[in-house]
């Protein structure tokens, strides 16, 4: 059974997480798709060792998991429902921006992207 403190325990590690901008960037990569270590310093300009060490830390705040395939490491977002949330929280922090535009004009939710509400 999930409990209070084990609730406080996941945020703690989901923003420590988030914390750190080349996390968060690496994050953002992996929601689109494994990578690899190697791959993911190539197209965000850091190092091996960085991307490593980063990949080391989300691992164990439980954000991405390691598979090993021959002499390479596939990382990838844990669970497919921590990337569906993930997706769910940048979308949501960008559609409270007032000075951006509707993220999604067929979204459901009272007040989102109601031009009255925007007044």
């Amino acid at each position: 059974m999930l409990t209070i403190s084990s609730r406080v325990d996941v945020m703690n590690r989901l923003g420590r997480a988030m914390a750190d901008p080349t996390r968060s960037r690496i994050l953002l990569t992996l929601l689109n798709g494994p990578g690899y270590p190697a791959r993911l310093a190539f197209d965000l300009g850091l190092t091996r060792t960085n991307v490593s060490n980063h990949l080391a830390c989300l691992r164990g705040c439980g954000i991405v998991v390691a598979e090993p395939e021959g002499r390479q490491t596939r990382y990838e977002i844990a669970d497919p429902h921590l990337t569906v949330a993930l997706t769910a929280l940048v979308d949501a922090t960008l559609a409270v921006d007032e000075n951006a535009s509707c993220v999604d004009p067929t979204c459901t939710v009272a007040g989102c992207c109601d031009p009255e509400a925007l007044a």
